[in-house]
């Protein structure tokens, strides 16, 4: 059995994608599974072992272009049997259709009848995570979803790993706190660089050394970070954000000993790691999208107009973030892992 899944634009989302994958080997052991989504994308799916390929989709998030989805639709006919679709977007449906695939699975979503002809209806009560609503769509409808669900895992290729800590000139000599302060939906879900910069001090000065990951857009919050740190301890921080590629930064968080992240995509990566992670909610629920993990502590103070998932704030204050003070972060770290015995002395 061929099949072909449809992924999703977010990095999260496509972590938490994995889950549908690993049921569906579960159901069909020698099924073989290719993924048709972004470029940016393949390091994700390259560590993702049920995945027999990625498949680059070369249109942007948004963008119709028909033609060239009929383009791709019929270079990939007569290979699948089953299509899968986890956007809920017309558009998504539209390379399945014109590749002829015979099953073409995917919940009901912007008129998209005639283009699946497996239409789900999707009952947010029973499926009140968005990995229950992936792995789904594995099954036949109205089966329950068997106990304990997967979790995503992404596995780490030794040499890749070495060859990053080379090229940043890194070393292990210290355990490592990864701090991931960025967030690409928006403000309300990114914890303030000071309180950052308040935790990656008091880490440093227990014998920890710091990297700060993220995007291009989040090298200068990294930087912000930094300098709120006194000279004796700014050489322990490393700004990685925006200076590696997403898979080596997979390959470098594999080596945190612990994680302090927002809701975010490199959030899902960690927990796809299996790292330690404390994990910070503000504008977001951990009811919806939780880091899937064993160690995770979630730390949010549940304010009255929280979660309200909007990527800025209505009232303009950002209290759901602002007002959550490092203490709850510190503890949350010291309950996950155990500090080093030798502090870091500053000259």
């Amino acid at each position: 059995m061929k099949i072909l899944i449809v992924g999703p634009s977010w990095v999260g989302d496509m972590v938490m994608a994995q889950t549908l994958f690993q049921c569906l080997k579960q159901r069909h052991p020698d099924c073989e599974i290719d993924v048709l989504a972004p470029e940016w994308s393949r390091p994700i799916l390259e560590r993702m072992p049920e995945v027999r390929q990625a498949l680059s989709f070369p249109l942007g998030h948004g963008v119709l272009q028909l033609a060239t989805r009929r383009k791709i639709g019929k270079s990939l006919a007569g290979q699948y049997d089953q299509a899968i679709l986890l956007p809920n977007s017309l558009k998504s449906a539209l390379v399945p259709f014109f590749a002829g695939i015979a099953t073409r699975t995917g919940w009901k979503g912007e008129m998209r009848y005639g283009l699946l002809n497996d239409v789900r209806v999707l009952d947010k009560d029973r499926y009140p995570l968005m990995i229950e609503r992936f792995m789904a769509l594995a099954f036949e409808p109205g089966v329950d979803l068997p106990k304990p669900y997967p979790r995503p895992s992404l596995h780490i290729d030794e040499g890749s790993r070495a060859a990053a800590l080379a090229k940043f000139g890194l070393s292990l000599d210290r355990p490592v706190l990864a701090l991931c302060p960025g967030a690409e939906f928006g403000e309300a879900k990114r914890w303030p660089s000071e309180h950052y910069a308040q935790v990656a001090e008091a880490k440093i000065r227990t014998g920890w050394q710091v990297w700060l990951f993220g995007s291009k857009n989040d090298h200068p919050v990294g930087e912000e970070i930094r300098a709120r740190l006194i000279p004796g301890l700014r050489e322990e921080a490393s700004n990685l954000a925006g200076e590696t590629s997403l898979a080596e930064a997979i390959d470098l968080l594999s080596c945190a000993g612990a994680v302090v992240s927002n809701d975010s995509g490199l959030m899902h990566v960690a927990a796809a790691l299996n790292r330690p992670l404390v994990a910070v909610y503000g504008s977001t629920s951990p009811q919806f999208t939780p880091p899937l993990a064993e160690q995770v502590e979630i730390v949010r103070l549940g304010i009255e107009c929280s979660p309200c998932f909007e990527r800025t704030c209505r009232y303009g204050h950002y209290n759901c973030l602002r007002e959550l003070a490092p203490r709850p972060v510190l503890q949350a770290l010291d309950r996950l892992v155990a500090d080093p015995i030798e502090p870091v002395e500053v000259q």
